[in-house]
């Protein structure tokens, strides 16, 4: 009995792309807005907007943080990313 693979998001490679550009910030900056120097490298930013690899649960927070989106705005591929990033908040806390 094998596994069945999981379902990926179609879109997320997309809204990484969409996020990093929506920051106006270069591959190597979002590594370092996101606070991720000691563990992603440029090539694995290119790995994630490819569609190659996907990012941790805890590196998609950090982009979702980042953009001021929900996580499900990231991962649901229904739901579209807002036009300009970062978001306006729709709360404070």
């Amino acid at each position: 009995m094998g596994r069945k693979p999981r379902r990926k998001p179609e879109r997320l490679a997309e809204k990484l792309l969409q996020i990093r550009l929506g920051l106006g910030l270069s591959q190597n900056e979002l590594i370092r807005h996101l606070g991720e120097e000691d563990t992603l490298t440029q090539n694995r930013i290119s790995d994630y907007e490819l569609g190659v690899h996907e990012p941790s649960l805890i590196t998609l927070l950090r982009y979702a943080r980042a953009a001021n989106v929900a996580m499900e705005a990231i991962v649901d591929d229904e739901l579209d990313l807002p036009d300009k990033l970062p978001a306006k908040p729709k709360h404070t806390r």
